[in-house]
């Protein structure tokens, strides 16, 4: 199978303004414009600043993502936003099982499945976090908590719609502590993933799934990290928020890729 590019994506979580949401992403869209033969972006504003970020990437080639969605149509369900309504907006990409909302907001496996093929029915494509906490890890579980969240989340969809989905493995010990996992142990994590897609479905639905590092992702620690084949991307935090940084993250996964070409 050829390489295919790398997927970076910037999640900005809840932070920012707007004025400086649309000065970061025009600088964003600056940096990626030399770029973008060789790597794929995507950035994850918050709601509020959706429609006035898409309207800065335009036609730049950087995917407009959200960070959740509702795993309800519509109806009365305060606070929550549909993925029709995301679709409305321009986004073609949703993150779903982020670890904040596991672990903050109590989401359960259930829950996230449910989201997740909402979004697929809509016509998103779903990034679906995965990862184990420091003290699971610690107590040998961290393969077994993966493939829990895995397969909850996947349960019920058929092979076809793999290739709209996009697996992040974020151990969460590693998000926003600036520690993040050796390049090593991500690679391993990320081949047990793809071994557990290919258990669940088959070989080649396997291959459509590209798998992505998070977890205090940044320009330094960026060109290691995808130096293992088996590290398709990235799902960058608090790097995102710094037009610099990640200017320089994407420009490591443009050299990623054209080294793997060969």
């Amino acid at each position: 199978m050829h390489p295919r590019r790398l997927l970076i994506g910037g999640n900005w979580k809840m932070n920012g303004d707007l004025a400086g949401g649309v000065e970061l992403a025009e600088a964003v869209v600056a940096a990626f414009d030399p770029l973008n033969e060789s790597v794929d972006a995507v950035i994850f504003p918050p709601f509020p600043y959706l429609q006035a970020i898409g309207r800065v990437l335009g036609h730049s080639g950087i995917r407009l993502g959200a960070q959740d969605c509702s795993s309800e149509a519509n109806g009365a369900f305060t606070g929550d936003v549909s993925a029709e309504m995301l679709v409305d907006l321009g986004v073609s990409q949703v993150i779903i099982g982020h670890s904040e909302r596991r672990h903050i907001h109590k989401e359960s496996d259930a829950l996230t499945c449910e989201k997740l093929h909402m979004a697929l029915e809509s016509g998103l494509q779903v990034m679906l976090c995965v990862g184990e906490t420091a003290e699971e890890r610690s107590a040998g579980q961290a393969t077994a908590v993966v493939q829990r969240q895995l397969r909850g989340a996947l349960s019920g969809l058929k092979a076809d719609k793999l290739a709209s989905i996009t697996v992040a493995y974020e151990p969460v010990w590693a998000i926003g502590t600036g520690k993040s996992a050796t390049p090593k142990d991500a690679a391993e994590a990320h081949d047990a993933i793809r071994a557990d897609l290919e258990h669940l479905y088959d070989r080649p639905s396997s291959a459509a799934v590209r798998i992505l590092y998070g977890g205090s992702v940044n320009a330094a620690n960026a060109p290691s990290l995808f130096a293992h084949l088996e590290i398709e991307g990235a799902l960058v935090g608090g790097a995102s928020l710094k037009s610099a940084d990640f200017a320089s993250i994407l420009g490591s996964a443009a050299t990623a890729f054209k080294g793997r070409r060969g």
